[in-house]
């Protein structure tokens, strides 16, 4: 692991060059340099050493006209299943990085790398050769946020020559790099640090952690983030020993205030959390005998969708809770995430984290969009030069549930619109259906794809389906009554083509009378992906129509005669 790969060299390169470089720039090696025709390599002591080098000189130090370019060496046998990635954006939210991983195959695991740089570094192991080729490919040089990802191969000690790595084991993963994010009193985080960093040095190896304290935060704030990576039990050890530091803390300094466990959680998940009725977090107090406070739906913005769980009561008792609250959470993180996985393939080239469906870190839509191509650049999402038109969708609720939309004085409705860039409106309650309410979406198909998700993911947070239940909603877009025949396809092929690809239930109900626009209606029916790519397809067949139409002769028109010399 500590072996180095030196390329990019120049032939007039000498061991002694590469002995001044390292003397320089202060990075030990443990070994002569071996120099070879275009390339050399080195020992180092141990893997900070290593990753120094790759950081400070790979890329960025010249020596005869040629940059250097530093990886680990790894020979062919142990390339197998295990990259490395450094340069990641050092505010990128965790959830971000593991979706974009999973784009490219099974993540069975993703180690953050301790470093000097101001850049994250992980270790990736995936499930196959191919998935591992392909996420090199794919990511080596890939920007983000104005930085360029470097991808290696790293030693893979476990690989054999032939068969794939050892069984996934479905869940793992996410239990494993979902993290527990707290919140402390700033007056606390000296002692959690402690004395040139040696408590929370000692707390991360005690508990095989990574644990990051967001001291420049909210400069100024009575209160810090700290986030902790790990297993949940390594997490739930450090959540702990955290609390009693900060106990600790309060008696040598006479500080009298009760100090509850603070635990920050994405909205998306709080509904699942409570439960119906309360009854998730009624019973967790119970067994653990605390008191479970959660803050306001008030105190939410788009761009803070974190909600502050607040738990009373004596420390093993705050940490039994914390442990039940945090399954709860990673159950429902992991549902939302096979249910997406399972379902993205419907929708080509969408990078869904890319459009901020997924809570960042247990944070909030967190991922930056300016680094991805919009969904317009791929599988049929623009139908022309310029910006996608703009298109209206009526999607069916529960009358129950306008006020979970809507939300207190309208906040909720306002900040979805917001994050959308939709115009969202629940229409007057009318007509023979007391039972669902219409909400009309108006916007392109990325901001439909944005609000309709979180429109579905709502109802199910707030239960108004079942916890096995798939929410399915009606979908009504309105075609020209002229292209209605082409959306139905001779003998209703195309329609029944549409279901068997979608799973979606698409119906042109026959003996419509056209709007005063000369439109009709086509309903939709299934779940949020099956609507999605029902609607998708359905536009394209609109757009292919609106094309024919374009390339007729006006009415009447006559070919213009050609003119005479």
């Amino acid at each position: 692991m500590n072996k180095l790969y030196i390329g990019n060299v120049s032939a007039e390169a000498s061991e002694q060059d590469f002995e001044t470089i390292f003397e320089q720039w202060k990075i030990p090696h443990s070994g002569p340099f071996l120099v070879k025709t275009g390339y050399a390599f080195v020992d180092c002591p141990d893997e900070k050493a290593a990753m120094k080098a790759i950081d400070v000189l790979s890329g960025k130090v010249e020596l005869h006209g040629k940059v250097l370019e530093v990886e680990h060496s790894v020979p062919k046998r142990q390339r197998s299943c295990k990259l490395q990635i450094r340069n990641i954006p050092p505010h990128m939210q965790w959830e971000v990085l593991d979706g974009m991983l999973a784009q490219y195959g099974t993540v069975e695991s993703c180690e953050q790398v301790n470093t000097d740089t101001e850049t994250a570094v992980v270790n990736v192991r995936y499930a196959a050769k191919d998935q591992t080729r392909l996420a090199m490919e794919k990511l080596n040089g890939y920007m983000m946020e104005n930085y360029a990802l470097k991808v290696s191969y790293i030693p893979d000690e476990t690989a054999s020559p032939e068969g794939p790595s050892e069984a996934w084991v479905p869940g793992q993963r996410c239990s494993r790099t979902f993290p527990l994010r707290m919140l402390v009193p700033t007056q606390f985080v000296g002692a959690i640090i402690g004395k040139q960093g040696d408590t929370i040095r000692n707390l991360t190896k005690q508990t095989h952690s990574k644990i990051d304290i967001h001291r420049k935060e909210n400069a100024g704030a009575a209160e810090k983030p700290i986030t902790i990576h790990s297993t949940p039990e390594g997490s739930s050890n450090a959540c702990r020993t955290i609390m009693e530091i900060m106990q600790k803390e309060a008696i040598d300094t006479k500080f009298t205030e009760e100090i509850p466990l603070k635990i920050l959680v994405h909205n998306n998940f709080v509904g699942r959390l409570i439960g119906k009725e309360g009854r998730n977090l009624k019973k967790i107090e119970q067994d653990t005998g605390t008191k479970i406070t959660i803050s306001s739906l008030q105190d939410l913005t788009v761009y803070n969708p974190e909600r502050t769980i607040t738990v009373k009561g004596a420390i093993e008792n705050c940490g039994r809770a914390e442990e039940e609250v945090m399954k709860k959470i990673r159950e429902a993180y992991e549902s939302d995430v096979a249910a997406m996985n399972l379902q993205s393939n419907l929708i080509p080239g969408l990078n869904l984290n890319a459009l901020g469906l997924f809570p960042s870190g247990t944070p909030g839509m967190g991922p930056s969009m300016s680094s991805v191509p919009p969904p317009g650049a791929h599988g049929g999402y623009s139908f022309g030069q310029g910006n996608p038109e703009s298109e209206t969708v009526h999607l069916f609720i529960p009358t129950l549930a306008v006020g979970a939309i809507i939300g207190k004085q309208g906040q909720h409705i306002k900040q979805l619109s917001h994050f959308a860039g939709a115009s969202i409106k629940i229409a007057p309650a009318e007509g023979m259906d007391p039972k669902h309410r219409m909400v009309i979406i108006v916007g392109p198909p990325e901001a439909q794809f944005k609000a309709q998700c979180r429109i579905f993911g709502k109802l199910k947070e707030e239960n108004f389906f079942g916890p096995k239940e798939e929410v399915k909603l009606e979908a009504h877009i309105k075609v020209p009554s002229f292209a209605a025949g082409r959306v139905i396809g001779k003998g209703g092929k195309t329609v029944n083509e549409l279901q068997n690809l979608t799973c979606a239930e698409v119906v042109v109900p026959r003996d419509q009378t056209p709007d005063e626009k000369d439109q009709v209606i086509v309903k939709i029916i299934g779940h949020f992906f099956a609507c999605q790519l029902a609607q998708r397809k359905i536009q394209e067949i609109l757009a292919q129509v609106r094309r024919q139409q374009q390339l007729k002769p006006a009415p009447g028109a006559q070919t213009p005669l050609p003119r005479r010399k």
